[in-house]
C-alpha cells in the first residue's frame, strides 16, 4: 500500500487526485473527509499508524520554526521505521536553495533517511511557477514592485512536481537512493515576467519588501522567508536550470514556467499600493518552504 501524507495540500492534492481510484493508496490528512482518507497528524503521535504501508510519500511539514518541521518529520520517519515501511519518498528542496532560511530542516530530513533503515529517494523540489505568480504579481497599476533585482527563478509547474511524485512512488525500487533535482529549464527574471503580463517592472528594496510582509497576520518566522527567497533570486543563487532530470522522469517536456506564471498571476493589492508590496505572497508561504 502507497500512503500520502499532506493531501490537503497544494502538492499533496495534485497527487491525490491523480491517484484517487487506485484501492492500494490511502490519502493522509489531519481532517480526512473522503474514500481511502485517513487520520495523520504529525504534531498528534497516536494518529502516525503505518501499519501495512509499503511506501510512504512523505510531503513536508515546512510550514513552521525549525524545530517544529524537524519534530514532525522526524514523528513520521521513526513511526515508518517501527511499522515497517519499507521506501520513504520525500519531497524536499532543490539543493541551489541552501541559502534559503527553510532548507536546514529539509536536509536535516535528508540526513535523517540516509541513515535510515528503509529504502529512500528524495525529491529536490524547485521552487513553483504558482509561487512566483504571487511573489511578483503586478499591482492594479500595472507595474511588478517584487524586489527581484536582475535575478531569475528556474521555477517548475507544481503539476509536474505532482507527476514526478506520483511516477516515483508508484515505482520506488527504481529510484531508491536517488537525490533528483527538479528544478525549471528556463529561469524567469522579472523584466521577462512583466513582458509576458503586459506589466512593468519596478523592482523595490527587500526592506519595502519586509515591511509589507509585517503585518498583524503573519507569523514571526514568515516575513523572513519571503524576504530570503527574495534575497535568493536577486543574488542569482536560484537561476541553475534543469539538467534533463524532469523531462527524463516525466517523461514528456516540462510545462513551461512562463504559461503557468501567466496563467496564475493576477494584480493584487490595495488600491494604493506602497512600493514593493508583495502581500499576495503571504497565501503561498508554504509552498516556499518546498513541498505543500
Amino acid at each position: 500500500m502507497l500512503l500520502i501524507t499532506g493531501t490537503s495540500g497544494g502538492l499533496g492534492s495534485l497527487i491525490a487526485r491523480r491517484l484517487a481510484d487506485r484501492p492500494d493508496v490511502r490519502f493522509a490528512t489531519r481532517a480526512p473527509d473522503g474514500p481511502g482518507h485517513v487520520r495523520v497528524d504529525f504534531d498528534d503521535p497516536d494518529s502516525l499508524d503505518f501499519t501495512g504501508v509499503d511506501t510512504l510519500l512523505l510531503i513536508s511539514a515546512g510550514y513552521g520554526e525549525d524545530d517544529q518541521v524537524i519534530a514532525r518529520h522526524e514523528a513520521a520517519v521513526a513511526a515508518a521505521e517501527r511499522d515497517g515501511v519499507r521506501h520513504i519518498v520525500y519531497t524536499s528542496l532543490t539543493g541551489a536553495g541552501d541559502h534559503l532560511p527553510y532548507a536546514l530542516a529539509h536536509r536535516w530530513t535528508e540526513r535523517r533517511l540516509r541513515g535510515s533503515a528503509a529504502a529512500w529517494t528524495v525529491l529536490r523540489n524547485g521552487l513553483y511557477a504558482e509561487l512566483l505568480a504571487a511573489l511578483a504579481a503586478p499591482g492594479p497599476d500595472g507595474v511588478i514592485t517584487a524586489p527581484l533585482g536582475g535575478g531569475r527563478l528556474a521555477a517548475v509547474a507544481r503539476e509536474d512536481l505532482a507527476e514526478v511524485a506520483v511516477r516515483v512512488a508508484l515505482a520506488p525500487d527504481a529510484h531508491a537512493g536517488q537525490v533528483y533535482e527538479l528544478v525549471g529549464d528556463r529561469p524567469l527574471g522579472g523584466a521577462e515576467l512583466a513582458a509576458a503580463v503586459g506589466a512593468r517592472y519596478a523592482p523595490g528594496s527587500l526592506a519595502q519588501a519586509r515591511s509589507a510582509l509585517s503585518g498583524p497576520d503573519a507569523a514571526p518566522f514568515q516575513p523572513p522567508m519571503l524576504v530570503a527567497t527574495y534575497s535568493a533570486i536577486a543574488s542569482g543563487f536560484l537561476d541553475t536550470p534543469d539538467d534533463g532530470t524532469l523531462p527524463r522522469l516525466l517523461g514528456r517536456p516540462p510545462r513551461p514556467a512562463l504559461e503557468v506564471y501567466t496563467g496564475t498571476a493576477t494584480p493584487s493589492g490595495p488600491a494604493d499600493p506602497g512600493p514593493a508590496d508583495p502581500s499576495p505572497a503571504r497565501g503561498y508561504l508554504p509552498a516556499v518552504a518546498g513541498g505543500v
